[in-house]
């Protein structure tokens, strides 16, 4: 029984609570919901409550009611050509993988729009629930970063004919198309690069923590501090997710020589306090960044970035939802080292 507190309303309540179960798909297309007697017995209100429930979930076209034999989720959806692009926060690394898409879905005759899930789980699974009742052809997906919590949600999803295409993530599981990047090689060839310029100790720096736990930044640094111990066990890696803790002291104190920067943008203001710092570059410390987006590129000096692909990324996305061929339906691209003025 669902419990009832606070100054709302419990029709209000209630609606709310169905519509959730359907569009996360706990109640998937096609399946019966409770009927009034058994709304009414379930969660103690009364027959008009129970029928101003089902008259509102019918108005939002939630569910259908067929006389004689219930009241069902909806699941007949007429396509639109427009593909949904759901993200986990925006930055000017995301900001490119989306300029990407947009173009190929452009080149396809489609309109593309973006949604913000915040790195919220819940969200995520609302936004894409919606974007299928809506009959988006497509729904580009890069999860929260913990998608451990989402697991089941993808593993019950009946997508009907939205083709849902996951992006840039790191668990591949085998229930949907994807089309990622292997940040371990990302990782691995920074490290490879920054261990032959200097030798000392290195700093992974990530962007300012979002809510939840993010395991791409996890993995990176696992693999981070793997490869340190195959190659010496002497250097130490430092973490910081907060650009502000850096100072010139912090630097010389921890003897950092290299560092590796999870995101374009986060890697030029570090660039530019370095200099003021009077820490030279690359001569004193190496900086890789991941990611490289047109900043990289038009920033002086020039930035050695561990490049994402996005635009290879998007080429396949669209090949995966327009049904080109490809060699599978689950391709992880490598991400390369491109060596610039840092």
């Amino acid at each position: 029984m669902l419990k009832f507190e606070g100054h709302v309303p419990i029709y209000k309540k209630l609606i709310d609570f169905y519509s959730k179960k359907i569009v996360t798909q706990e109640l998937k297309p096609g399946s019966r919901i409770d009927s009034i007697n058994k709304m009414m017995s379930r969660h103690q209100v009364s027959r008009e409550t129970a029928k101003r429930v089902i008259k509102a979930l019918i108005e939002e076209k939630l569910v259908v009611s067929q006389v004689g034999r219930g009241t069902f989720v909806n699941s007949t959806t007429e396509l639109i050509k427009v593909w949904g692009v759901v993200i986990p926060f925006y930055s000017n690394n995301i900001e490119q993988l989306i300029s990407e898409i947009n173009l190929k879905a452009q080149a396809a005759g489609r309109k593309m729009d973006y949604f913000l899930h915040y790195n919220n789980p819940e969200e995520e699974m609302r936004i894409i629930g919606e974007l299928i009742r809506k009959g988006y052809e497509a729904v580009v997906v890069v999860p929260n970063y913990d998608e451990t919590v989402t697991g089941e949600f993808y593993i019950r999803l009946n997508s009907g004919n939205t083709k849902i295409v996951l992006a840039d993530y790191t668990m591949t599981g085998s229930y949907f198309k994807y089309a990622i990047q292997s940040y371990d090689l990302g990782v691995k060839r920074a490290v490879d690069y920054l261990f032959e310029q200097h030798d000392g100790n290195y700093l992974l720096l990530s962007h300012e923590r979002w809510q939840g736990k993010n395991m791409v930044f996890s993995m990176m640094e696992d693999t981070f501090e793997m490869l340190l111990q195959l190659k010496s066990g002497n250097n130490k890696l430092f973490h910081c997710s907060n650009i502000n803790e850096l100072t010139e002291d912090y630097f010389r104190a921890n003897n950092i020589k290299g560092v590796l920067s999870v995101q374009d943008s986060i890697t030029i203001r570090l660039i530019g306090r370095m200099k003021n710092w009077g820490i030279s570059i690359p001569e004193e410390v190496a900086v890789v960044s991941y990611g490289n987006t047109e900043l990289t590129k038009l920033f002086a000096p020039s930035i050695t970035v561990i490049d994402s692909k996005y635009d290879v990324m998007a080429d396949r996305i669209q090949k995966l939802i327009c049904n080109e061929k490809v060699n599978n339906e689950q391709i992880v691209i490598q991400p390369e080292l491109i060596v610039r003025n840092t």
